[in-house]
């Protein structure tokens, strides 16, 4: 099936859906979610108190004041950011490239999302000249942006924005009267947390960030569908909290009462959840390191991971070897990839990057092995997973795509 793309990129395909880790639930989530299957009354618009005083806790270990009636939960990030955009009103700034869900949501409600550039360096957050620059461009064309969507630790490009960025970024946005949106679902899974800074915009500038964590991927399983977002802490985010409860509602949009359960579960980090979290990104890490020594080795580009679950490919210094085959833009190259390597590589166009550019998103949950929920299971306990065989085939496979990639560009390279 295909359709136009809204940004005039011409005709692209719908993707199957982004893979999941399918890793097994744990017993302790699933024996909480079990309990919970039976409760007859439905959880409120926002989220009951004790979903959102786990979420309170949940920031305030890492630094951000929290009061519960400062936060709302909802049936996923999508929901909420969705509420937030209606509710603050005019055009959106995103980070190009960016999360493939955040644009869309903006152009549902007849907004214009305008993708603003990232530094050589990290995705996730733009480069504050960049920004400035866009949205004074914005605004002499008649159009009124209101709000910046930004992510510290990257999902396309698995980067994490250093701090002196973060805070030029914020500077310049809060100087032009954005709102921002901060979007930490992955902040927990830093590869390597000693050496990694982190920090939320929430922390530099509280009176204008909403912070916005979904919940499945990082902490509960991909397919339970609840994201919190902790709204500032002044007197400015009880009218925005508001106005977003209003959209929900009208949405119908509520976090299923044993999801609900789960979460309030998860956020309170015991024992269990947090070990499993540890692992997790362990094994993600692993893999991503791998992954990236594979394509860089074979000569494409790709920024270091630093946190989550993907690797963000460049393949343009392999273009002879994808123009041999008939790659001739991300859409295509998607196609070409997701058959020579048996799984999804979403094209960087659905992440707002340039059509014309040949770069792709991996994931490393799809290295994992397509087997059984105990080889998964398997992979986290394993002090070595990248020698289990199932890991081992996946990435030997990934490693024969793109080593033939560049004896192919190497071949059909043009006479200088």
């Amino acid at each position: 099936m295909r359709r136009t793309d809204p940004e005039g990129h011409g005709p692209v395909r719908f993707g199957p859906p982004l893979p999941e880790d399918g890793l097994p639930v744990l017993p302790e989530l699933s024996a909480v979610v079990a309990a919970a299957a039976a409760r007859a009354e439905a959880e409120p618009v926002g989220g009951g108190l004790a979903l959102r005083e786990a979420a309170c806790g949940y920031w305030d270990r890492r630094g951000l004041a929290c009061r519960p009636e400062r936060v709302a939960a909802g049936p996923g990030a999508p929901a909420l950011l969705l509420a937030l955009t209606a509710a603050l009103g005019g055009d959106v700034l995103v980070p190009r490239p960016c999360a493939a869900w955040w644009a869309p949501y903006a152009r549902l409600l007849g907004r214009p999302a305008f993708h603003v550039p990232t530094p050589a360096e990290n995705g996730g957050v733009p480069d504050p000249y960049a920004l400035l620059e866009t949205v004074r461009r914005v605004r002499a064309e008649g159009g009124d942006p209101r709000l910046l969507v930004l992510s510290v630790a990257d999902d396309p490009t698995a980067t994490v924005a250093p701090p002196e960025l973060l805070h030029e970024t914020v500077e310049a946005a809060a100087g032009e009267g954005l709102h921002l949106v901060s979007d930490e679902t992955w902040r927990d899974t830093l590869h390597d947390p000693h050496d990694t800074v982190l920090l939320s915009p929430a922390e530099m500038l509280p009176e204008r960030v909403t912070v916005v964590t979904d919940l499945a991927g990082a902490l509960l399983p991909s397919g339970w569908p609840v994201a919190v977002a902790r709204f500032p802490v002044d007197g400015t985010g009880d009218g925005l909290h508001a106005r977003v409860l209003d959209v929900l509602t009208a949405l119908g949009a509520r976090v299923a009462a044993p999801v609900a359960a789960g979460a309030g579960y998860a956020l309170t980090e015991p024992e269990p959840v947090t070990a499993r979290v540890r692992a997790a990104v362990h094994l993600h890490a692993r893999v991503a390191a791998a992954a990236h020594a594979t394509v860089v080795g074979a000569g494409a580009v790709a920024r270091p991971p630093q946190a989550g679950r993907h690797l963000y490919v460049d393949l343009d210094p392999l273009r002879p070897a994808l123009q041999a085959h008939g790659v001739g833009d991300a859409q295509e190259l998607e196609d070409f990839l997701a058959a020579r390597l048996g799984m999804p590589a979403p094209g960087g166009h659905r992440f707002g990057d340039d059509l014309a550019a040949p770069r792709v998103r991996l994931s490393t949950g799809a290295l994992l092995g397509g087997g059984s929920d105990e080889e998964r299971a398997e992979c986290l306990r394993s002090p070595t997973p990248l020698e289990l065989p199932h890991v081992q085939r996946a990435l030997i496979h990934l490693k024969s795509v793109f080593d033939d990639l560049r004896d192919d560009a190497q071949r059909w390279e043009p006479p200088r």
